[in-house]
């Protein structure tokens, strides 16, 4: 296998594993939302502002994977420069 292989593999990685992730996370924090609604429900509006601030910091740090993926797949410092021709 080629490094550019090795990149491609590293990038596929890096945006399943982040988007795996940041589902995984925003399942969990809905549910516990929902739970901590139906405990007290004259929480709701605060708890529901968090809930979408914390949502898009998980998007955030997804979003941040995928251009980390992006900058490895078009300008890769993996792979050696090629001089002249």
């Amino acid at each position: 296998m080629t490094d550019t292989s090795f990149v491609a593999l590293a990038c596929g990685l890096i945006i399943g594993l982040g988007a795996i992730g940041a589902c995984i996370g925003i399942a969990l924090m809905g549910g516990k939302y929902l739970e901590a609604s139906a405990r007290q429900p004259e929480l709701m509006n605060t708890l529901q502002t968090k809930m979408f601030l914390l949502a898009g910091l998980i998007d955030a740090a997804f979003l941040i994977g995928v251009g980390i993926a992006m900058l490895f797949a078009f300008a890769s410092p993996f792979t050696p420069m090629v001089v002249g021709g």
